[in-house]
């Protein structure tokens, strides 16, 4: 749903929230191992998370893919 925010008079406007499904993948063996969302207008470039691999067994950086 998206968010509202106030109006003159006490009527509602409608506030658009641009957020995307994005898949993380491990940088050592290509896993995708994380669903997540984000902002495309805050964030434009690809993000890049430290996170737990579970095939690796250890904390590894996981890239954002397509």
């Amino acid at each position: 749903m998206p968010k509202k925010a106030w109006k003159t008079h006490n009527e509602f406007m409608e506030v658009e929230v641009v957020r995307t499904r994005i898949t993380l993948a491990c940088t050592e063996c290509k896993q995708r191992n994380y669903n997540t969302k984000k902002d495309k207008k805050a964030h434009p470039d690809r993000m890049e998370l430290n996170k737990y691999c579970r095939f690796c067994r250890k904390h590894t950086v996981h890239k954002e893919t397509k």
